[in-house]
């Protein structure tokens, strides 16, 4: 499914704190804390493509997966960052 995914030029989205991605993350994602996920809804449909979530063990990914979802975005949950870094 993440390959597919990356085959339409997904975004990785990282829904780590600030203070955690600043520790590392996957190079090019874009960092926006689950916290203020839901006020960032219109500027990342604006980004026009597939997203791919993560945090540090895919709990709070899968939440915000579900979230992009129900506001009409193709998402899916990649999981722990590290893992997903791996696979891409």
């Amino acid at each position: 499914m993440v390959e597919e995914f990356m085959m339409k030029e997904a975004i990785v989205l990282d829904v780590r704190t600030k203070a955690e991605y600043s520790i590392g993350a996957i190079p090019g994602s874009k960092n926006i804390p689950l916290q203020i996920l839901s006020s960032n809804i219109s500027d990342i449909k604006k980004l026009n493509k597939p997203i791919i979530t993560c945090c540090a063990s895919g709990m709070r990914s899968g939440t915000a997966a579900s979230i992009l979802k129900k506001n009409g975005i193709e998402a899916i949950n990649g999981g722990g960052w590290q893992s997903l870094n791996q696979l891409l």
